[in-house]
């Protein structure tokens, strides 16, 4: 071997061992999508395609992780995101507290705003409904009925935002609840047994018996394509325009590329066939709402949230 090639391979070697081993290509070990809730519901669901889609398009496992919490948080699935390392492997599917209130409730592993969105895919099909021989027929006859009538609501919790918008409702349309309950099902059953006589429940718990109920109102981004007569609750009252929605959240140190390559799946994933036979299956609205988009509309949300704080005095 002459010595000019000597030179060559001894100067390439040296520049190899100079820049260090090479960074391997995202993604190149199993990646975990951490879901707050209990598996089954519609967040569970597509998040879950996002995996198997995401698992296909890379080569690596991509697997759910439910990590059921109380609906006040601390959600022990936000934890584990915020405090992994910011690099893709872990991946979170929150609802807006998380990102909305999340750094105010007192955790320490939360107390920074270190989640930053992919995308917002889903707006849970929220509603305000009623039996089918209820005395009103829209949230404004509720309203006057209410006034002169004990009516006893019946939801999931105050913490979620579709019960405190119910409640703020009411305080901007003049009235008060007779009574109101968190129940752990609000379906059918709940209206046919007299339990609570309004119900702010999910459009699929109630659809064996949408015949025989009034849906007065949805909580919504827009109109529930099954029940399309029925108002979103900001046609009615515009100060409390705001709605339950989920999205794929990660650390905010996470690089771009890495973001983008999540981004990429999980869009194709909720405007696929199969998600979009979800929305029309259960009244859920199923999209993609690119990260700039959803960071404003999580400004937005926190600033509709402060209002419905002060009209409920919070």
């Amino acid at each position: 071997m002459n010595k000019s090639k000597l030179l060559g391979g001894a100067l390439a070697f040296t520049m190899a061992a100079l820049a260090g081993p090479a960074l391997a290509e995202y993604p190149e070990k199993p990646v975990s999508f951490i879901v707050p809730w209990p598996p089954g519901d519609l967040e569970d669901v597509l998040t879950r395609m996002i995996a198997e889609d995401f698992q296909a398009a890379y080569g690596v496992s991509a697997a759910v992780v439910n990590k059921p919490g109380g609906g006040g948080g601390p959600f022990p699935g936000a934890i584990d995101v915020a405090t992994a390392p910011a690099d893709g492997y872990t991946i979170g599917s929150f609802v807006p507290a998380v990102p909305v209130i999340g750094h105010e409730i007192g955790i320490d592993e939360l107390a920074d705003e270190v989640f930053e969105p992919i995308g917002i895919f889903l707006t849970y099909p929220f509603v305000i409904a009623t039996s089918g021989d209820a005395p009103y027929s829209s949230m404004e006859e509720l309203a006057a009925y209410a006034k002169d009538n004990d009516v006893a609501l019946g939801h999931f919790g105050d913490v979620l935002t579709p019960t405190q918008v119910t409640k703020a409702y009411a305080i901007n349309a003049g009235f008060e609840w007779g009574s109101d309950a968190a129940f752990d099902a609000l379906d059918c059953n709940t209206l046919a047994s007299g339990d609570a006589d309004v119900i702010n429940t999910t459009l699929q718990l109630i659809l064996p018996c949408l015949d025989s109920v009034k849906v007065l109102t949805s909580i919504t981004d827009t109109r529930i394509n099954l029940v399309p007569d029925a108002p979103t609750i900001g046609e009615l009252d515009e100060s409390l325009n705001i709605a339950l929605w989920n999205g794929l959240f990660v650390h905010k140190d996470t690089p771009q590329d890495v973001r983008d390559k999540i981004a990429e799946v999980a869009a194709k994933t909720v405007m696929s066939d199969r998600a979009q036979a979800v929305a029309t299956e259960t009244g859920a609205l199923v999209y993609w709402m690119n990260a700039e988009d959803s960071a404003a509309r999580i400004e937005g949300d926190k600033a509709t949230g402060a209002v419905i704080g002060g009209i409920l005095g919070n």
